[in-house]
């Protein structure tokens, strides 16, 4: 199990990124070779925030991406939605029939209050908040 994706990984990296270089608007190609990830990978998962209105993107020589929004405005849990959808370490509630256990099972309920710890945890961190530790 995997708290965060690689998706999410290379996303917040790249954002994190381009957040230090201000108005700046930094090309694909930067971020790539700074990163060690694959550009056309990249690409992808930048156009992805493109579409989510996190990052706004400008074609051509010259062309790249810069943040649509302030830092202190993208939420980690944001990013991990975009790329992961909702946050869930057990999967009973998934599947095509629900397990006939779910109002009763004792692990459900343990679980249920890690989920809710978790999720209240990381729903505080902003892009700022990663910059700002990435400082000391």
């Amino acid at each position: 199990m995997k708290l965060i994706t690689r998706d999410t990984d290379y996303a917040l990296r790249a954002l994190c990124s381009i957040s230090k270089k201000k108005k700046e608007i930094t090309p694909v190609s930067f971020l790539a070779k700074e990163l060690n990830v694959p550009g056309p990978f990249l690409r992808k998962l930048l156009q992805t925030l493109q579409n989510k209105k996190v990052l706004k993107s400008f074609k051509g020589r010259g062309g790249g991406f810069l943040l649509a929004k302030d830092p202190k405005s993208i939420f980690i849990t944001d990013i991990m939605r975009i790329f992961q959808g909702s946050f869930c370490l057990n999967e009973c509630f998934l599947r095509k029939y629900p397990c006939p256990n779910i109002k009763s099972c004792l692990l459900r309920k343990k679980i249920s209050r890690i989920e809710e710890y978790v999720i209240k945890e990381l729903k505080d961190i902003t892009l700022l908040c990663l910059l700002k530790k990435d400082r000391r």
